[in-house]
């Protein structure tokens, strides 16, 4: 018991780091005391099937995934959710979206990416790169909304990891774009600051993976340099995943 609860606090305290990081590389001076809520309780104790540890098959299917996510309960995420969002998209997608996971319309209607924000990766998508939002995959780093839209702990995000590694081998993109810091964190497996990493390229299993800022980032710090900035990471995008440098 001892060593669980040292876990969890050790989870929260990462999540608290992460959190304060961000909002330090965004100018945030202060959260309202209202923002502030304690996470709920994880659900009781949850005993992974030998799909939840083991890998997928080579290239299953986005339907294979879905099925066996299920109507998830295996974190505290779950007791707060109104849908479950598992993604959007072709299934064989040149590129893939990743983001943090849903806000408050994206619980409600059960989609990714369907809010403020996902209007503005909408319009990127169509107006900017010219193709239909259809034609490329969206999806988040945790499938239910985290209470206050905060970021996902390190627990949460470890109970949601097999399925959206599930839909990455489903949809075997050309490229990954990680969407925001807490998306490229995960991808990349250590915490890193998104304004270090935007727009430098990684890899993902094998997948060419180009972090950049999040829309929701960009409603916020609406400037010509942060639009002309992922403006460039989304040109870069698709030039790589139709086989340019």
């Amino acid at each position: 018991m001892e060593a669980s609860l040292a876990a969890e606090a050790k989870a929260l305290l990462a999540s608290a780091r992460a959190l304060l990081l961000e909002l330090s590389e965004e100018g945030v001076e202060a959260i309202p005391r209202e923002a502030i809520r304690p996470a709920e309780a994880a659900p009781p104790s949850h005993q992974p099937s030998l799909i939840d540890a083991a890998p997928w098959p080579e290239r299953p299917t986005l339907e294979q995934v879905r099925g066996v996510l299920g109507e998830c309960r295996r974190c505290r995420l779950a007791s707060g959710r109104t849908h479950i969002v598992f993604g959007d998209g072709s299934p064989d997608a040149e590129l893939l979206f990743i983001g943090e996971g849903p806000g408050e319309t994206e619980d409600r209607r059960g989609l990714p990416f369907v809010g403020r924000a996902g209007e503005l990766l909408t319009q990127m998508i169509e107006k900017g790169l010219g193709i239909p939002r259809s034609s490329v995959y969206i999806c988040n780093v945790v499938k239910c909304r985290p209470p206050n839209n905060r970021t996902p702990l390190a627990d949460e995000v470890g109970a949601c990891s097999p399925f959206l590694d599930g839909q990455i081998a489903a949809v075997a993109p050309r490229v990954i774009v990680a969407l925001g810091k807490p998306a490229a964190s995960r991808l990349l497996g250590r915490d890193v600051p998104i304004t270090k990493v935007r727009g430098v390229w990684h890899e993902y299993r094998g997948i060419p993976l180009l972090p950049t800022f999040h829309p929701a980032f960009l409603l916020r710090q609406y400037t010509p340099e942060n639009r002309r900035l992922v403006w460039q990471d989304l040109k870069a995008a698709l030039a790589r995943a139709r086989g340019g440098a």
